[in-house]
């Protein structure tokens, strides 16, 4: 992969897919060290958030790009799946409401999902 953008566009071509809601992605690179981009999704029960865990790993595994860790997965409200330089967060209505990582960085930079997966 020539660059960790186009693995971030594969994720979220892969969750608009599968009708991931509110698909979010945050440059996060300048404000700390942990990973360069969030991609935040929503599902609307516990059977479209592994579907989703599902075709993110898929679609990239296909690039050849494995994540280092996934969290969550058996969880019904949220899944990290932690690809070093990126991070992926698939949540429950809910809890992305109580957990609101978009409020959390919002130093971060807000990409234009409609152009990533165009």
């Amino acid at each position: 992969m020539d660059n960790i953008l186009d693995a971030v566009r594969i994720t979220c071509k892969a969750l608009d897919e599968h009708l991931a809601n509110d698909i979010k992605v945050i440059d996060i690179g300048h404000l700390t060290t942990i990973s360069e981009y969030f991609v935040i999704a929503d599902a609307k029960n516990d059977n479209q958030m592994k579907a989703l865990q599902e075709a993110v790993e898929e679609s990239l595994g296909k690039a050849g790009i494995n994540p280092e860790r996934i969290e969550g997965n058996r969880s019904e409200h949220w899944i990290l799946m932690d690809f070093g330089e990126f991070v992926v967060h698939i949540f429950s209505r809910e809890d992305r409401e109580f957990y609101n990582i978009e409020r959390i960085w919002s130093d971060g930079k807000m990409l234009d999902v409609d152009m990533l997966i165009k």
